[in-house]
């Protein structure tokens, strides 16, 4: 039998959950089994779908029902390219592409067309399989058929929009090959395959380096074996080897299947001497043995029901972007809108992300061909437009960098969404703004709205409102001074960016999960609905416990999804039987923990110390009974198709010590990092409260607050000292002089900061012939010493401070300096005298400037 067929062979049993993932865009709303409520999924009409009805001349549509069975899914697939090059009138059965009658295409499509579950349709989970895809990415063209089916079966408003759970097929948690920490010697043979072959792209100093690097460090060399490289690479390639299947490994699927990077014109002979050499390596590897005591029941990630997307509101989308592929260089816009507006990625500057989502680190992806024109094209007929994105920005220090852009230069835009240090900024051309969407609607600095973390970002325009921002499902109440606008003035030959400009020199780093383009403004309501719906692989996990606890169909319930390609998010975990007429009684639950492949994990035991009970009075037949509000996150081990879950518990109903005693679990593959200086800096709004604490000067005074807005964003925004410039410290000495300056100036402040200090403000500060400060200089010397540095630093010490400051007052004092010289009033322009032209006490601006000096010093602002 061919490697092929052995894979396909294996694949039969996953087929139907691997299709369930790979299609869920259209989903209803998110309940469970039994419950009532929940929002509504508004569908696509799918407007961009190829021109409706050219060439057909049969009957027309006999009912309601196929009438939208008829523009909204026909039209779509019976176009050569698609469907209907083979599944026509005189072509293979199904013939649901037939262009000859709308009414016997329907009636041969509703045997193969899930109406409940789109994305289970046969149709769906057969194009899934690789059948007849009309794009790069079988999961596209499955996303494409779930939207049509979506639109088709929802134009009536009567189809189901619930997420039933799906109970899984019991299983038992069982021995499974696991890692160990140090690559055996069974790996090194798989290894030189992969270096022989695959370093090119796999290595991380390759020139077109791709991650994962399992392909680093050279396989001759004397020290390959001990190297950290080759230790890299063995983490590397564990989420694509299945230990316990070889045959389902990714690296093997890869060659066979997809013909990536063969390297004989034999993809399934290179497959073969791979998959060889994986078997010895999971023969080398013994089973752990099953885990002991009382457990769940065990599923992996794909067992679960779909989650997420099933709430989502995506009428009036133009384009969408989830990210799903994980691999290659092409991100496929899975709106259904024709025609597509795929995204090209950089490659290396971009990485996939588990879970769904791509890592920029540098580049852009960017739409490509004369698909960037329907943007302008379904947007200009309504006048309004929304851009929704899930992103995780990689810091709060960028500047001018663009998130998604709409635009063809630097300065000339439709529109963009941009970071600018802790704040969104969303740029508009209209008739109310200029052709680079100026002036931009920015969030308040104050609020720091953006931080690196996943937020969901949404930004809309209407002719009446304007642009609007809105995170995390709430608007920001930043209001667009321009006001609303028309877009006439709107360019049709730009193209769509994430992650940089047209230009290429508005870099943004971070992760982007989803994105999308609608030609509506979204209201604040369908806004929070896509909020609440979340983003990612998101599952949810029944673990059954019937077996423990005597409760018919019962179940303890976790959300689950890919967090990254590093770990997994399980949250929310409940009690519920899907049996709606069962009641819990009296059930105590202590101490659960999570299993992984037959361990429990090492790390992210949340539950661990929960001690609850389960009651009929806590109990909801609908929505079960909440556990614990935390979530936590377990590390991935062999990817999501592999690694198996399972629950145990210190006590469940009756049963007690049923977990597994803390067996060992794979160590996580560690961050190799720089460790960071134990020293850093103040950020910028400390900075500024540190000030106004040792002057006395309010923050809100209105020069300070002026400096401040000025120099904030470039004041430090991160702890770490290394990051500290020298533009960091000329912002700091404008903000410390404008401090002092105030403080001077306003007597009751002067007088409180140097009560006691003996100072004179009208006297001199120096001996006569300037060579050293007198008693008064030293009085005000002492004292910023004393107020702004302290006893407590050992850094500058008081004789050292005197000594610096001295030469500083000093100089100042100085008539003779060239900057002072203003003759025949030389002698005015000395410390302690008035200068008869302005007016203007000298002793006073010195003091501003050494005070300015002292508080711009580091002891104020290292922490």
């Amino acid at each position: 039998m061919s490697i092929k067929k052995q894979m396909r062979a294996q694949q039969i049993g996953m087929a139907a959950r691997l299709a369930r993932f790979a299609a869920v865009a259209a989903l209803g709303a998110l309940t469970l089994a039994g419950c009532s409520g929940g929002s509504s999924t508004e569908q696509n009409p799918n407007p961009g779908a190829p021109t409706p009805n050219v060439g057909y001349n049969g009957l027309p549509a006999a009912n309601d029902d196929i009438l939208a069975f008829q523009n909204e899914f026909w039209t779509n697939i019976r176009v050569a390219d698609r469907c209907g090059g083979c599944h026509n009138a005189n072509g293979q059965a199904p013939t649901f592409a037939r262009s000859d009658d709308v009414n016997q295409a329907y009636q041969q499509t509703t045997a193969i067309v899930n109406r409940e579950n789109p994305g289970l349709s046969l149709l769906v989970t057969k194009v899934a399989g690789g059948h007849n895809c009309w794009r790069g990415d079988p999961g596209a063209c499955a996303e494409d058929l779930t939207t049509w089916i979506s639109a088709w079966v929802g134009a009536d408003g009567n189809s189901a929009k619930q997420i039933q759970l799906v109970e899984p097929t019991p299983i038992d948690p069982g021995a499974s090959k696991r890692f160990p920490a140090m690559p055996p010697a069974a790996f090194k043979p798989v290894y030189d395959l992969l270096d022989q072959h695959c370093s090119n792209c796999h290595q991380p100093d390759s020139a077109t380096a791709q991650s994962p690097f399992f392909a680093a460090g050279d396989r001759n060399a004397a020290d390959i074996l001990t190297s950290d490289v080759y230790l890299e690479a063995y983490r590397a390639s564990q989420p694509k080897i299945n230990l316990n299947e070889p045959e389902l490994s990714r690296f093997v699927i890869r060659l066979a299947d997809e013909s990536h990077n063969c390297w004989t014109s034999d993809c399934d002979a290179d497959a073969t001497v791979l998959l060889s050499r994986i078997r010895t390596l999971a023969g080398a590897i013994p089973a752990d043995p099953t885990p002991p005591g009382m457990l769940s029941k065990a599923l992996t990630l794909y067992d679960g029901t779909i989650a997420s997307g099933g709430s989502r509101y995506e009428k009036n989308i133009v384009a969408l972007y989830e990210f799903k592929t994980g691999s290659g260089n092409i991100a496929y816009d899975t709106s259904g809108v024709a025609p597509a507006a795929d995204l090209e990625l950089s490659v290396p500057g971009i990485d996939w992300v588990g879970g769904y989502g791509i890592n920029i680190r540098d580049g852009r992806a960017k739409t490509f061909g004369a698909a960037s024109r329907k943007f302008y094209e379904k947007i200009a007929a309504t006048g309004e437009y929304s851009i929704e994105a899930w992103v995780a920005p990689g810091n709060v220090t960028q500047e001018d960098a663009r998130i998604v852009s709409y635009s063809g230069s630097a300065t000339a835009r439709n529109f963009t969404l941009g970071q600018q240090l802790y704040n969104y900024e969303f740029a508009a051309r209209s008739s109310a703004t200029d052709a680079d969407g100026a002036p931009r609607l920015s969030t308040d600095p104050d609020q720091e709205v953006l931080q690196a973390s996943l937020q969901h970002v949404v930004v809309t325009f209407d002719p009446v409102n304007g642009r609007r921002i809105y995170v995390n499902g709430e608007f920001t109440g930043d209001v667009d001074g321009s006001g609303g606008g028309t877009l006439e003035a709107w360019d049709n030959s730009f193209a769509l960016f994430l992650g940089n400009e047209a230009s290429g020199d508005r870099q943004w780093q971070g992760v982007v999960r989803l994105a999308a383009v609608f030609n509506r403004a979204l209201t604040l309501q369908q806004i929070k609905q896509n909020f609440a719906a979340g983003v990612g692989q998101k599952f949810f996990l029944l673990f059954g416990v019937s077996h423990i606890v005597s409760v018919p169909k019962a179940y303890i319930l976790f959300e689950a999804t890919q967090y990254d390609s590093y770990g997994y998010l399980f949250t929310n975990p409940k009690f519920i039987s899907l049996d709606a007429t069962a009641m819990p009684g009296s059930i105590r639950l202590k101490g659960m923990r999570i299993g992984v492949n037959g361990a429990e994990a090492q790390v992210g035991q949340a539950y661990r110390l929960l001690d609850t009970n389960i009651t009929n009075e806590m109990y909801s037949a609908a929505t079960g009974q909440l556990l614990s509000a935390v979530g936590t996150i377990i590390p991935v081990e062999q990817g999501p198709e592999t690694d198996q879950f399972f629950l145990c518990f210190d006590a469940l109903g009756s049963e007690t010590n049923a977990c597994t005693q803390y067996t060992a679990g794979i160590t996580p593959t560690p961050v190799l990092a720089e460790a960071g200086s134990d020293i850093g800096v103040k950020l910028f709004d400390a900075i500024n409260a540190t000030m106004s604490t040792i002057t006395g000067v309010p923050r809100d005074n209105a020069k300070v607050k002026a400096t401040y807005a000025s120099v904030r964003q470039s004041l430090p925004a991160v702890n770490d000292i290394q990051g500290f410039l020298s533009s960091h410290q000329t912002s700091l000495a404008q903000l410390a002089l404008q401090y002092c300056n105030v403080m001077m100036d306003t007597p009751s402040l002067r007088d409180g900061f140097f009560s006691g200090a003996g100072v004179n403000y009208d006297d001199v500060l120096t001996e006569p012939d300037y060579s050293a400060v007198n008693a008064n200089g030293q009085a005000v010397i002492n004292r910023l010493h004393a107020k702004m540095i302290g006893t407590a630093i050992s850094q500058p010490t008081s004789p050292e401070f005197s000594t610096d400051m001295g030469d500083l007052v000093e100089s100042l004092c100085n008539p003779s300096l060239p900057a002072v010289v203003v003759a025949p009033q030389t002698k005015n322009l000395a410390c302690g005298t008035v200068n008869q032209r302005t007016n203007v006490n000298r002793t006073v601006e010195v003091i501003k400037a050494a005070c300015g000096a002292a508080l711009g010093n580091a002891a104020g602002l290292v922490q």
